[in-house]
Formats: C-alpha cells, sequence, structure tokens
C-alpha cells in the first residue's frame, strides 16, 4: 500500500528528549484516557473559573470523530483528507504540524452511517513509542510515534461493520487487541504491538462499536468487550472465552465501553436498560448474572464516568437526560429535565465534569453524585462535536468535524 511520509521537523533525539521531559501535565494517551474510564485522576482546578477559555491555535486537520490523544508535548491526530487517513504529531503549544503519514484508504460509505460522515472514528492508542490506529474500513496501522515512519499494516477485511469501525486499540503487554471483521463475521484480535503477528484470535460474531477494556474478575485478567451480538470476555493472555451475555442494542448499534464497578460490568445500549452484570467463576465455570436493571435509563453513545458509587451519564431518552444511577443497586439518584443533547462527551478531572455537547457547548460542573450544577458553560467549536474533549494541566483539546483547537483555563 503506497505512503506519503513528511519527515519531522525536528531531530528524533530532540522529540525524544522532549517526550520525556513534558511530564508536567497529565498525559491522555488512548480512548477514555489514561484508564480507559474517561477519568483524569490529577487536575488543579483554577482559582476562579474564567468568563471565557482562551483558543491558542485552530488548525485543519480532516474530518472525523477520533479523539486526539496528548503524549508530553505532543498532540496525535489520525484523520481522513479525501481517500486518504491521516495519521498527525502536532506541537501541542503551536499546533505546528511535527509530521505526518498517510495512506490511501478508499472506501464506499454505507447509507447507514452517512451521516456521520466517513471518519475515522477510532482514537490512536499510544505505547512504548508506538501508535496504532484502525481505519474506517477496518485498516489496522502502527506508527513510529516519533518519526511517523509506518510499521506495520493490516488491510481491510472483506466484509465491514454496517457502520464501519469505532473501536479503538486495547494495548495490554504487548499485544494490540481489536475486533476485526464485519457484519456476522469477525475475530477478537491480538497483534503483536512490534511485528503486526496474529498471537490470538476469538472468532465469534462481528464487531460491536464499543472499545475494550481490561479488568481483572473473578481472579483473571480478562479483555471485556461488545461484540455486535453479545457482552463477551476472553482471557487477556490467550483469547479464550470466558463467558458471554447476549446483548444487541437497537439497529445493531452496541457503542458504549464497558464501565467495570468491583466485580460487576455495567453496559447499555439503544433501547436496552443500564445494566450490571456480576462475573463469577464457580467450580471452573464462569458466569456473567444481572446484579441488577434500571429501565428507566438508558446510554446510547455517551460513555458513563464512575464518581465514587456514582454512575453519570446521558441517557437518549426524553430527548436526552444527564442522571446519576447508584452503581450498587442500579437505582436512580437523579435526573436532569428532558431536552438536554443529542450526545455528551464526559470527562471526569478529579472533582469535576467536563460534557463537551454535539453542539460545541463544554459545560464545566462539580462531580456530586446526586445533582448536576454548571459552574461554566463554553463555547469551544463551530461545528458538531462528537469526540470527546481531552484535559490536560490547563489545556483543553477539542476536535470539531475537521478542525482542533487548544484552549485553555487561564
Amino acid at each position: 500500500m503506497r505512503m506519503k511520509y513528511t519527515a519531522p521537523i525536528i531531530a528524533v533525539a530532540g522529540l525524544t528528549a522532549v517526550l520525556s521531559a513534558q511530564n508536567a501535565t497529565p498525559d491522555w494517551p488512548q480512548w477514555r484516557g489514561p484508564n480507559r474510564d474517561g477519568t483524569l485522576a490529577s487536575f488543579t482546578e483554577p482559582r476562579a473559573w474564567p468568563e471565557s477559555l482562551i483558543r491558542q491555535w485552530k488548525v485543519e486537520v480532516g474530518t472525523g470523530y477520533a479523539t486526539p490523544i496528548i503524549v508530553g508535548n505532543r498532540v496525535y491526530a489520525f484523520t481522513r483528507q479525501g481517500v486518504n487517513e491521516v495519521m498527525r504529531a502536532l506541537d501541542a503549544g503551536s499546533g505546528k504540524v511535527v509530521w505526518e503519514t498517510s495512506y490511501p484508504a478508499p472506501f464506499e460509505l454505507n447509507s447507514a452511517a452517512a451521516r456521520h460522515g466517513p471518519g475515522p472514528k477510532s482514537t490512536p492508542t499510544f505505547d512504548h513509542g508506538r501508535l496504532f490506529t484502525l481505519g474506517m474500513s477496518g485498516i489496522v496501522t502502527a506508527f513510529d510515534a516519533a518519526t511517523g515512519k509506518q510499521l506495520w499494516q493490516k488491510a481491510a477485511p472483506a466484509v465491514q461493520p454496517i457502520y464501519h469501525t469505532a473501536q479503538s486499540a486495547l494495548v495490554d503487554r504487548g499485544l494490540v487487541i481489536l475486533h476485526v471483521g464485519g457484519n456476522n463475521q469477525g475475530a477478537l484480535t491480538a497483534f503483536d504491538a512490534a511485528t503486526g503477528a496474529v498471537k490470538w484470535a476469538w472468532n465469534g460474531d462481528g464487531p460491536g462499536y464499543g472499545s475494550a477494556i481490561l479488568a481483572e474478575l473473578g481472579g483473571a485478567r480478562q479483555v471485556i468487550v461488545f461484540s455486535q451480538q453479545n457482552l463477551v470476555g476472553v482471557d487477556a493472555a490467550n483469547g479464550q472465552l470466558l463467558w458471554q451475555v447476549p446483548f444487541m442494542a437497537r439497529a445493531t448499534t452496541n457503542s458504549i465501553t464497558p464501565l467495570v464497578y468491583g466485580q460487576t460490568v455495567i453496559v447499555s445500549g439503544q433501547g436496552k436498560p443500564l445494566t450490571a452484570y456480576r462475573i463469577s467463576k464457580r467450580n471452573d465455570q464462569w458466569a456473567a448474572e444481572v446484579a441488577w436493571e434500571n429501565d428507566q435509563l438508558q446510554m446510547s453513545f455517551s460513555n458513563p464516568v464512575l464518581v465514587r458509587d456514582a454512575v453519570f451519564s446521558l441517557s437518549p431518552l426524553n430527548s436526552g437526560q444527564f442522571f446519576w444511577a447508584d452503581a450498587k443497586t442500579g437505582n436512580t439518584l437523579w435526573r436532569s429535565a428532558p431536552r438536554q443533547a443529542v450526545n455528551a462527551a464526559i470527562v471526569r478531572a478529579a472533582d469535576y465534569l467536563f460534557v463537551l455537547k454535539d453542539d460545541g457547548q463544554l459545560m464545566v460542573a462539580r462531580s456530586t453524585p446526586g445533582g448536576f450544577e454548571p459552574l461554566k458553560t463554553y463555547t469551544v467549536a463551530d461545528s458538531a462535536t462528537w469526540a470527546p474533549p481531552v484535559i490536560s494541566g490547563n489545556r483543553v483539546f477539542v476536535k470539531d468535524v475537521s478542525t482542533l483547537a487548544l484552549w485553555t483555563l487561564n
């Protein structure tokens, strides 16, 4: 596959020094942050929340809903420009391009997915100096994070998901884990991070759209993810299926990244109640049993965050309602008025919630279970915003339809 590569504007050794030196602000190296749960543990609130944010820079980067990631003083953005998918490194302070690498990725956009454009929707993952991406048609690529050099690539599968791809790679102990394939057929696959060789695969049904997480449940390290029609847990070391439960959201849109609370896995979907499954192993038999359900609450595309013993998210019911639910019992603690948003990308930063609605409005509120009172609301984009914001120190990175911007809380 022909690749376009633009060399870095500074020496590799210099970039390595920058990456190792920039530790003053937390990294956001993958989908939903360091722990894939939408939470940034370290955050220092400003002395006073400003009336407006300061935009430091804004650059055209291309289309797609892939969240940018932050490592040191580099921002990595994965986008589409024309028929190419582009991986790009930018200087976090200035927005200037450090390097960019592109490859041709033509595909026919399914009419069911046309509303949200040609992507990509999958956030890159940084691990041990490498970047891993999943293109809209299913192309899996590894890049050198310092130079942009393509290290390996896997071609798109013959069959694609109905809405194309949206998962973001999970990297664990040298394995890049993605559910590749398409409608009604696919494999949850672990690729060797260095070479791309397949190390294990679980050949179940087709992929879902939510990203995998890693958790230790029932004494076993396992990868937990939605497939097209199931919620599954497989052994992280070898891909052996441990348990699965039938689960299919309306219109085949399993899109939520599972959230772990104790020994339970909390999920939902369009037309499916907010549900916690208790995962256990008895007499060498795995079980995934419903711990609780709340049919008054759902989640569609808005991934939840956990604050102490409560879950916060946006339900699509009543044209969008924010809610708090008790993570132990599933009981509703609070619901907002209706018609709040079509989608909300939520980040918890210490004692605060950053909630980016699909209309470019960023709300900041205290993360107090049982209520939601925005402290400030900021306009941070001129077009639709479906990618979660990235918070790093006093910096807020926002990707809209085609641009990436840095705002600061000063």
